[in-house]
């Protein structure tokens, strides 16, 4: 009698759940994709705000639709789509050329949509005078060359790096973009000394906590217990603080677009989902610190 009530009990959350999994009992995750009854949406840590906040808002308006969203970085969500296990992969960075191969090695064939921007804030602790970076300078502060903040105007401290985890789009994207400052043939690397987060929250509170501390994010998750340095190409500037009108505007260096890619043409429920993330879901991209992209 108590296993029979424990099941009906499991049924009922399995129903309400965002993921509906956990449960014994339960129909698979698999079995209600092809029902058209829930959207697996995994991947960057950097979308995964974002993506929840459209999921909320998309399913109050579609009751009988289900979105599932988890986050674990671009690495996770892209190897899930290759791995077929989700509809849909959320990605801070570009598919690389191995990731589409790989896909298509397993008859998979992704299709990139984007669905919003970003900017990447380079921040320090309030209390450091250093207002202004380069692209030089943070490409010498994150491979080691810098130590000391006051090789680069501020005081005498050591520097402590912070980045995320290399699984991370965000990770790659600085990597290439902004420490080997876009040349394709560097191969320049983060300092082993680097502290590498597993999450934005992560960064900000080492650098809430810390005076020595320098570490970069998307814009959406800087917080007040962090001051965000002006950014430059090169010394003759113009320094540059990320916003919404200086990425739209082309004038602040470090912006991106975020992606969204799925295993093929997307089926019916997750073409109108996406559909609905570039129109009217723009609406709710600058609440969380983004950029809309109309």
């Amino acid at each position: 009698m108590h296993l029979g009530l424990a099941s009906a009990l499991c049924l009922l959350a399995a129903a309400l759940s965002l993921s509906a999994r956990g449960c014994a009992g339960a129909r698979s995750s698999s079995q209600l994709r092809e029902g058209g009854e829930i959207i697996e949406n995994k991947g960057s840590d950097t979308l995964v705000n974002l993506a929840l906040a459209w999921a909320e808002a998309y399913m109050e308006s579609r009751p009988e639709v289900r979105i599932s969203v988890t986050g674990g970085g671009s690495g996770t969500g892209i190897a899930a789509l290759i791995n077929g296990t989700v509809d849909i992969a959320n990605a801070s960075r570009r598919m690389k050329v191995e990731e589409v191969e790989a896909a298509e090695a397993n008859g998979i064939s992704p299709v990139e949509f984007v669905v919003a921007r970003d900017a990447i804030a380079i921040v320090v602790h309030p209390s450091n005078p250093v207002n202004e970076l380069t692209f030089q300078q943070i490409s010498d502060i994150y491979t080691g060359r810098v130590t000391n903040w006051e090789e680069v105007g501020g005081e005498d401290r050591p520097v402590v790096l912070l980045s995320r985890e290399s699984n991370s789009g965000t990770y790659v994207y600085f990597l290439e973009n902004v420490v080997r400052m876009g040349d394709g043939e560097s191969d320049l690397l983060f300092s082993p000394g680097a502290l590498l987060m597993p999450s934005s929250e992560g960064i900000t509170a080492e650098v809430s906590d810390n005076p020595n501390t320098i570490g970069y994010d998307g814009l959406g998750y800087v917080t007040p217990e962090q001051k965000v340095v002006a950014m430059a190409r090169d010394a003759s500037g113009p320094f540059v603080l990320p916003s919404v009108d200086s990425v739209n505007d082309g004038s602040y260096p470090i912006a991106r677009p975020l992606y969204m890619y799925t295993a093929g043409e997307p089926t019916e429920q997750a073409a109108a989902f996406l559909d609905w993330v570039t129109g009217e879901g723009q609406a709710v991209v600058p609440e969380l610190g983004f950029v809309p992209l109309h």
